[in-house]
């Protein structure tokens, strides 16, 4: 087979063990670039909610040694648990307005009780990822990262006047100004490996500039220990389910489905990054990734700190070095891991002045909202879509901001509606769900995988044809699309044990005068978009097993195929014309 260009700079697989040198650099090198946003992040949220004192100390303590413990886990695959690849796990930017909004409502306790049950979802979903595709579509996942933030973007902006006594806002303001002009300046000019320093640089600046104008405290560094545990206390989990608990759950569920969504783009991406032979996605592998991004965020709940998610960088890195071996993961976990009984080194970033960290957070959070829309327009988008868009945007910031019905608002439900990304998110499930409905209706066959069944499909797809006055060359190609697809499933050549249980579940429906397919099968461990992908690139190898797959591809406008533990779902599109 032919190797793309891209993957034939892999010089290690995830299976191969580079020199212990080698990956203790590069595990060190990635710590470096990461460590800002997990310390920086719950500092945020702990000082915009108010609470002062040795919580602070306890947060970033707890956020390490999670973002060690989980880096490892996504690395070295613990069962079911893990991508067994280079992920980098560390603290969500995506939780901080939810998170400041159950501090300041409760305290440590409440957000602890939120994050867990919230990860207890996530466990769910994971297990049925099938599932939640049908919920969060692109649409629907689009628009609450664009409403990320417009939620967190009014703490970045209260935090420019937090300065100390005696300090004039003028100061403050050149101060944040320094550190956004410099930081700005540096991501538009930076390429290749500097561009993941761009925000430590960044905050290095802002905190030097800092100096000058005397917004920078270093009394709680020289104060805070070198080596040793924080001067801290577990806060516990309160399990109080109130009504400001269920009013902010939804909030919280939302947020750690958006961070479902990243950890699953990041686990896609670096299956890419990682073989020296181009393949599609294994979604067990991203299967095991979002179970160990559950696990995160169920530790963070037990120790009361920020959930975490999985942070692109690691793709980036392991695209620019080549260097794909767990064993990076494993020194990267380890890393953060002794980072963690350094309290000094935390005290550096919790210094951090506040107009420094605006200047940092409205960069990074910013992002999210080009993040989102790439996510909408990757998908195509309509009409129909753009509807969708622009209504559950335009409610979510309406409510965030106080300016739909404020007076109607009391109790439990103002608590639920005016977090932009809750009813930015409920508005757009909702109208996704009502296209859904309205559209054209499903048609379905449920049975066991078998031979005679694809005469029953191809009876439907006929009726199906014929209502809708399509062309007998087009009803034909409709249909022999459909035969190679089962035939593929079926697969003759190499047949499970006849006591393996295989059903067959097929969909049909009218998608703006084309025809949608779904084919969910328990089938073998074939994924058929790596073996269309591959045949792209070798057409001078041709065994008679693929001819149901050369077909397809050119049957078919678009093939799809997603694979779980049990499930193997084929989604394929098949045009009128």
């Amino acid at each position: 087979m032919n190797q793309t260009s891209e993957n034939q700079s892999v010089r290690y697989e995830p299976e191969e063990n580079p020199p212990h040198g080698l990956s203790l650099g590069l595990g060190l090198q990635m710590a470096g670039i990461s460590v800002a946003g997990i310390i920086i992040t719950p500092v945020i949220v702990i000082k915009a909610a108010g609470i002062e004192g040795i919580y602070l100390n306890w947060a970033v303590f707890a956020a390490l040694v999670i973002s060690g413990i989980t880096t490892m886990v996504q690395a070295l695959k613990v069962g079911r648990i893990g991508a067994g690849h280079v992920l980098l796990m560390g603290t969500s930017g995506a939780f901080i307005s939810v998170c400041v909004t159950a501090l300041a409502a409760g305290g440590p306790g409440l957000m602890a009780a939120l994050v867990l049950v919230s990860a207890l979802v996530q466990f769910f979903f994971a297990a049925r990822l099938s599932l939640l595709r049908r919920v969060i579509t692109p649409v629907v996942a689009g628009t609450v990262i664009m409403l990320i933030p417009v939620t967190v973007l009014p703490i970045a902006f209260g935090m420019l006047t937090q300065v100390g006594e005696g300090v004039a806002l003028r100061d403050a303001a050149i101060c944040a100004g320094v550190t956004l002009v410099f930081i700005a300046g540096l991501a538009l000019r930076a390429h290749g490996a500097l561009r993941l320093w761009v925000p430590m640089i960044g905050v290095l600046v802002g905190c030097v500039a800092a100096g000058f104008f005397g917004l920078f405290d270093a009394t709680p560094i020289r104060e805070a220990a070198w080596i040793g545990l924080p001067e801290a206390a577990w806060p516990g989990v309160e399990f109080q389910l109130g009504a400001e608990f269920w009013a902010l759950l939804p909030a919280f569920v939302m947020v750690t489905i958006v961070g479902m969504i990243e950890t699953i783009g990041d686990s896609i991406a670096i299956q890419r990054v990682s073989r020296r032979n181009p393949l599609g996605p294994d979604y067990r592998v991203v299967q095991g990734a979002v179970y160990a991004d559950g696990v995160g965020n169920f530790l963070s709940g037990v120790l009361a700190t920020i959930p975490n998610t999985t942070y692109s960088s690691s793709v980036s890195v392991t695209e620019l070095t080549g260097v794909a071996s767990r064993m990076v993961g494993c020194y990267l976990g380890a890393a953060f891991l002794v980072l963690a009984f350094f309290p000094k080194f935390a005290a550096l970033f919790m210094a951090i002045p506040g107009p420094v960290a605006a200047a940092f957070l409205m960069l990074v959070i910013g992002m999210l909202l080009s993040v989102g829309i790439r996510v909408v327009v990757r998908d195509g988008l309509d009409y129909r879509k753009a509807v969708i868009v622009g209504l559950s945007l335009s409610v979510g910031m309406g409510f965030q901001y106080g300016l739909i019905y404020p007076q109607l608002l009391e109790g439990a439900l103002a608590h639920l509606l005016q977090n932009g990304m809750t009813s930015g998110g409920i508005t757009a499930i909702f109208l996704s769900l009502l296209w859904e409905l309205l559209g054209s209706r499903r048609q379905r066959i449920e049975s066991e995988l078998r031979t005679e069944t694809i005469a029953e499909i191809e009876a439907s797809l006929r009726n199906f044809a014929a209502k809708r006055n399509w062309s007998e060359q087009a009803a034909n190609r409709l249909c022999l699309a459909s035969e190679e697809v089962m035939l593929t499933l079926l697969g003759k050549d190499s047949a499970p044990p006849e006591d393996e249980a295989r059903n067959l579940r097929f969909t049909l429906r009218d998608v703006e005068g084309d025809a949608e397919l779904e084919y969910v099968a328990t089938i073998g461990n074939e994924n058929i978009e790596n073996q269309i992908l591959l045949l792209k690139d070798s057409p001078q190898e041709f065994r008679e097993h693929e001819t149901s797959l050369r077909l397809l591809r050119h049957l078919a406008s678009s093939v799809q195929h997603h694979k779980y533990y049990h499930t193997d779902i084929i989604s394929l599109q098949v045009r009128r014309g």
